[in-house]
């Protein structure tokens, strides 16, 4: 396995692929490094001398100035670098533009899904409430993609599977119900189906508060 990266010409660091004791002599585009102390996997190190001030670059682009002088094959991390940000003190916007004179209407292919919204594609969506139903999901997703000839309108049917919906707690549990819920809100599905399992944390009848008003004509439920 490669050892290390160093992912830009320019940069003067380089990054662990894997924990690197420290005496540990390194190939690092065509010079050698030795490392001077333990650098944990995926951080970086010096591979030419930086002095205090100077920009430690990666991925060709300043991303600090170091704090004191780094010596090559030093551990590079939050204790020897700060950033190159100032602080903003005081901010005021003037506009100097005049207004501009209206123009005629501009307008894109899309769908009108109500609500002010508009997709620019015309799918069916199945989104499981829990993994439990990820199977089901598969299956009505490969029938419903038989009958795809005979809709010429739908683009494409998609069954959002995942593992969640269940077991889960605080935050973990918060994200995934409103996550759900932007997709089934979401306008480029023309029609969705919520597939639901019953028993799970996240089932329809709670999602619902977290859905919020929707069309009947477009969203439709079923607990298999």
């Amino acid at each position: 396995m490669q050892e290390i990266i160093k992912i830009n010409a320019n940069d003067n660091v380089a990054v662990a692929l894997k924990p690197i004791a420290k005496g540990t002599s390194l190939l690092v585009a065509g010079e050698t490094v030795v490392t001077a102390e333990d650098i944990p996997q995926g951080h970086k190190f010096a591979v030419k001398p930086i002095k205090q001030g100077e920009p430690v670059i990666k991925y060709g682009f300043r991303i600090g100035n170091a704090q004191a002088d780094i010596p090559v094959g030093t551990w590079i991390h939050t204790h020897n670098v700060k950033t190159a940000l100032g602080d903003l003190l005081e901010y005021e916007y003037h506009p100097t533009g005049v207004d501009v004179a209206p123009t005629e209407e501009a307008f894109f292919d899309g769908y009108v899904r109500g609500g002010g919204k508009f997709g620019v594609r015309n799918e069916v969506w199945i989104i499981p409430t829990v993994g439990c139903v990820n199977s089901v999901a598969k299956s009505i997703e490969a029938r419903a993609k038989e009958m795809l000839k005979d809709f010429p309108n739908v683009e494409e049917v998609v069954a959002f599977t995942h593992p969640y919906g269940c077991s889960q707690m605080d935050n973990d549990q918060e994200n995934t119900r409103t996550i759900l819920a932007d997709l089934i809100n979401h306008p480029n599905a023309g029609a969705v189906l919520v597939l639901g399992l019953g028993c799970e944390n996240s089932n329809i009848p709670v999602m619902m508060d977290y859905i919020g008003e929707y069309d009947e004509r477009r969203v439709g439920f079923i607990v298999s």
